[in-house]
This record gives structure tokens, sequence and C-alpha cells, in this order.
């Protein structure tokens, strides 16, 4: 049983200016220590690029949730299946008062291998629907799903 609420610490430090690259750092578990990710303003913002940026960090959250949850229902499930994959597009725009948003994010998700391919289906969009980070943000979703059987 998962024990809430759960929590996960994250940092990060950098330097003035925008054409700097800074570190954002995530506890490792074991003896790793801590991974760093490099981050960086985004060209799309006048920045140098070099790193990931926070909407790459925002959409590749919401994929690899998509991805893990799935991950977990097909697994209780007891659905067989060979890989997923998945990509995702993430559209930035601006709302009526002239304030960016992540406005939209189109999911696509390739399902290969299924054994029982209409059931496969059925628990892609139970996904869709079951995701705590997709469920938490404010952002338009749309889904496409592919799945091939055996």
């Amino acid at each position: 049983m998962i024990e809430y609420p759960l929590k996960f610490q994250v940092s990060g430090e950098a330097r003035a200016g925008i054409d700097s690259v800074w570190a954002a750092s995530v506890p490792s578990a074991g003896s790793d220590g801590v991974r760093e990710l490099p981050v960086a303003i985004p060209p799309e913002f006048a920045g140098p690029g070099r790193g990931f940026s926070p909407e790459d960090f925002y959409a590749l959250a919401l994929l690899n949730c998509f991805t893990a949850t799935f991950k977990v229902i097909a697994e209780r499930s007891k659905l067989e299946y060979s890989s997923i994959s998945s990509s995702g597009v993430l559209t930035v725009d601006r709302d009526e008062k002239g304030s960016p948003y992540m406005k939209h994010f189109a999911l696509k998700a390739s399902l290969l291998g299924a054994t029982d391919p209409e059931r496969a289906r059925r628990l892609l969009e139970k996904t869709s629907q079951s995701c705590l980070i997709l469920n938490s943000v404010k952002t338009e979703k749309a889904f496409e799903f592919e799945v091939s059987g055996t």
C-alpha cells in the first residue's frame, strides 16, 4: 500500500544572465548521490538552448506519467505486450490577457505486440484518464493510440 502524502525533492542553482546553462538536481536512490540535468532557456525565448527547458520538463512529465501509468495498469490487468512508444507535442500560446501558458499537449502512443488489441486500446483510454500529472494540469490534451497485435 502506498502511504500518502508523497514528497519529491528537487533543487537547482543558476548564475545571472539568460545565456548560462544551470543544473537542476534530483536525489538519486541508492549510492548514486544526486543526478544533475542541464537546464537552459530555450532559443524560442531568446535563450541559448544547450539544456532542457522548463517546457521540455513539462512535456516530459506528461509523456512519462502516461507511460508509467500504462505500465502499471497493464501489469495489474495482466495485459501482455512487447513495447509502448510515445511522443508528444506541447503547444505554448498566449491567453486573452497576453500571458503565455501551456495551451495544448498532443500525445501519440503506439503499443506493439498486444495479445488482446481491443483490451489494450481500452487500457490506453483508461490510462489517459488515470494519470495523476495529466489530471493535475489545465493544459488541453488530445490522445491518439495505435495498437498492433501479436
